[in-house]
């Protein structure tokens, strides 16, 4: 294959949750295809993949977009990511990005003027549905990349497109695509999508750009298509246009078969992040714990909780006697980058767990990778982000669910009804949960025998479908030959 002749542009949206997938997804082209990729955001964006980026990876091209459209969408200076931006701005921000279109069109139009010829396709984030058009008028063509799964993308993108909790007089509803016999429940729903009614600013942004991405050569989705058989299914009948499971989006050390124990990397040149602690130091605490005993808790970059949430959580965990790692940002309603203040949690919690060696907080970021991959970590409460999600699948770790935003709660119901490797703890910022619940739940899950052993070993043997997806002949593998032959034909 000659990958001089064949350049792909790739298009996130400016949100970590996504930019990590699409670099993923970049080195795994490049690595089958040695075609030139160009990831293109806004600078801001860009210096933050450049920071993840080691020295053996810069074949991958990073481009600066301009973008000066904060102040238009009334968002503060130098907005140009999602993360620590107030939940009130965060529609204008969405729509913000629809600025990125004629910057686009330019650097499509640089590379057709450079090489003589355009980009074999660009590759968008699908809320990026204008890059559908740009990409056709440079004689392109657009690949829709979805960084979730496959149920929580159906869920999503139908749930935006058809608004069925607003045509029904019941806290439960059927989303079409699913089956009549999958009710959700309003509680799932973030306030956003549960207040839109069409005119709003939120239905004013998704539905034109999901319908417009539904409209790509194909639906490229961050998933693996042993463990989502039933989502996929559902997935490509809704949306009648090729669909491809391209993941796993992991590091290869999370996806070594091995007995191994996965080694210690710069956890930020993976994220970009500076942790709140070392790995090294974070490691060695895993390492005197009994195996699969540990909880590890943390609600994704975006995210935190009600002070009063933090209250009753902290007290559960003490309370349930379980050793823990816990990832801490301030509560909802105070700034996320400020230092965290030991009034959030209850009078003496830190230095209680710290001398009896309980747990361990960690303020900020944590080597997630390394602690997920840890033979003593043996549960995960989490936001059910698909990042997270996959990462805790891919080494066989059950799953504490208490989704937060997006279409976290769809994924949360899938881990529940369908892979039976979660128990949902508590839903939004809405729920009002005690520390006996808390203290119930996580002595479930970690319990080795009963519901808690149950889980585990679907967890592990999940895991096992998603190393494997990645061999030789996997079905990861499969769908990027799937991909590059369907590209090649179109340009011949």
């Amino acid at each position: 294959m000659d990958s001089t002749k064949h350049h792909i542009v790739m298009l996130p949206f400016m949100a970590h949750g996504h930019l990590i997938p699409f670099l993923s997804l970049a080195k795994k082209i490049h690595h089958k295809t040695g075609f030139t990729i160009t990831i293109a955001n806004t600078p801001l964006n860009i210096k933050y993949l450049r920071s993840t980026f080691n020295s053996i990876e810069s074949e991958i091209q990073l481009f600066e977009l301009p973008f000066t459209a904060a102040a238009d969408y009334g968002l503060p200076p130098n907005t140009e990511n999602s993360e620590n931006l107030p939940l009130d701005l965060i529609g204008q921000f969405f729509a913000s990005s629809t600025a990125l279109k004629t910057p686009v069109h330019d650097l499509l139009s640089d590379i057709v003027a450079k090489e003589g010829k355009p980009p074999i396709c660009v590759i968008s984030d699908i809320f990026f549905g204008w890059a559908n058009d740009v990409a056709k008028s440079v004689g392109s063509v657009n690949l829709s990349f979805s960084t979730c799964g496959a149920y929580g993308s159906l869920a999503f993108i139908s749930l935006w497109l058809n608004l069925p909790h607003r045509k029904v007089d019941s806290d439960e509803f059927q989303i079409p695509g699913f089956p009549e016999s999958c009710r959700f429940h309003i509680t799932q729903l973030h306030h956003f999508i549960r207040n839109a009614d069409g005119s709003d600013v939120w239905s004013k942004f998704m539905q034109p750009q999901i319908a417009l991405s539904l409209q790509s050569a194909g639906l490229l989705c961050n998933t693996v298509e042993e463990i989502e058989v039933l989502g996929l299914d559902l997935l490509r009948k809704f949306v009648k246009i090729p669909v491809w499971s391209v993941g796993p989006l992991l590091p290869s050390s999370m996806l070594n078969n091995s007995s191994e124990k996965v080694p210690i990397c710069n956890i930020a040149q993976h994220t970009g992040k500076q942790t709140g602690i070392s790995a090294e130091k974070c490691l060695n605490w895993l390492d005197l714990q009994r195996t699969s005993s540990v909880l590890y808790l943390s609600f994704g970059s975006q995210n935190s909780i009600t002070p009063s949430q933090m209250m009753e959580l902290a007290t559960g965990l003490e309370e349930s006697k379980k050793p823990f790692i816990w990832v801490i940002r301030p509560p909802v309603g105070f700034d996320r980058k400020a230092e965290f203040k030991s009034e959030w949690l209850p009078e003496g919690f830190e230095d209680r767990i710290s001398t009896t060696k309980q747990g361990m907080l960690v303020r900020n970021w944590a080597p997630q990778l390394e602690i997920l991959s840890h033979k003593s970590t043996g549960a995960f409460l989490s936001h059910c982000g698909w990042n997270s999600v996959m990462e805790s699948l891919s080494q066989g770790v059950p799953i504490i669910g208490w989704p937060l935003a997006a279409e976290q709660a769809y994924n949360s119901k899938m881990l529940v009804e369908e892979m039976g490797v979660s128990v949902e703890l508590a839903r939004g910022l809405q729920s009002t949960i005690s520390w006996k619940e808390v203290k119930n739940v996580v002595e479930i899950v970690m319990d080795e025998n009963g519901k808690g052993g149950e889980m585990r070993k679907k967890a592990i043997e999940i895991g096992k479908m998603i190393r494997e997806s990645v061999n030789e002949k996997g079905s990861s593998g499969k769908a990027l030959d799937d991909i590059v032959s369907m590209l090649l034909s179109i340009t011949r």
